[in-house]
């Protein structure tokens, strides 16, 4: 009976450890958020693009400074510490590079969100697109005229505006929610892009102007 309890501990504990290692938290605490579909993502968000490069990027110590000195502790509502390696695509039409496409991800009333931007060389959203959401009204988020909204946002319009409050003026505060039962998910969404847009100055336009 002894060895039984002890080999039902020992298989329970194997099993656990499995659980853990597939566990959807585990693989966003290692790393930020990939297109789940880049060769087919990447084109669709970026209409003219003829090819892309994956960049794996963590945040050096003047990154991570600049990095908290923009983010508000109330948009860090993520599931991956700020430490973590990020992936950002680097966007080519043949050899010139036009933009690139950057995701996060950020809690929601239901679970998890994974919202990406496309971006042109300044910052500017050229493209939106929610890979993940769960919810009765999901749908409504995704919808090609939500993503639309965005197009023409960058960082300087949350200067303007609060999207944990949900108030200010400018662009931001015209886009309207789709789905009101699901108001928690629609200000997430509002405070993934403003994370995601920081990260994107850091990674590459801040650099930029830093080391010209």
């Amino acid at each position: 009976m002894t060895r039984s309890r002890s080999l039902c501990r020992k298989l329970c504990g194997f099993v656990g450890v499995g659980l853990l290692l597939c566990s959807p938290c585990l693989s966003f605490a290692a790393t930020g958020c990939d297109l789940n579909n880049p060769d087919r993502d990447v084109f669709r968000l970026f209409p003219g693009a003829t090819r892309y490069v994956a960049k794996y990027r963590s945040l050096t110590p003047d990154e991570l400074a600049a990095t908290v000195a923009q983010l508000d502790e109330r948009l860090r509502g993520i599931y991956e510490p700020l430490s973590v390696p990020y992936t950002f695509y680097e966007i080519y039409r043949q050899d010139e590079r036009i933009g690139y496409i950057h995701g996060v991800n950020q809690k929601g009333q239901f679970g998890g969100l994974q919202v990406f931007v496309a971006l042109d060389l300044s910052g500017t959203v050229r493209s939106f697109y929610i890979q993940k959401m769960v919810g009765r009204s999901a749908g409504k988020f995704r919808d090609g005229q939500f993503g639309k909204a965005f197009i023409g946002i960058s960082l300087k319009d949350f200067q303007k505006y609060d999207p944990v409050a949900g108030k200010g003026s400018g662009p931001l505060a015209a886009i309207q929610n789709p789905a009101p039962d699901m108001e928690t998910d629609f200000y997430g969404v509002l405070r993934a892009l403003k994370k995601n847009l920081i990260l994107m100055d850091v990674f590459v336009y801040w650099a930029t102007r830093k080391h010209p």
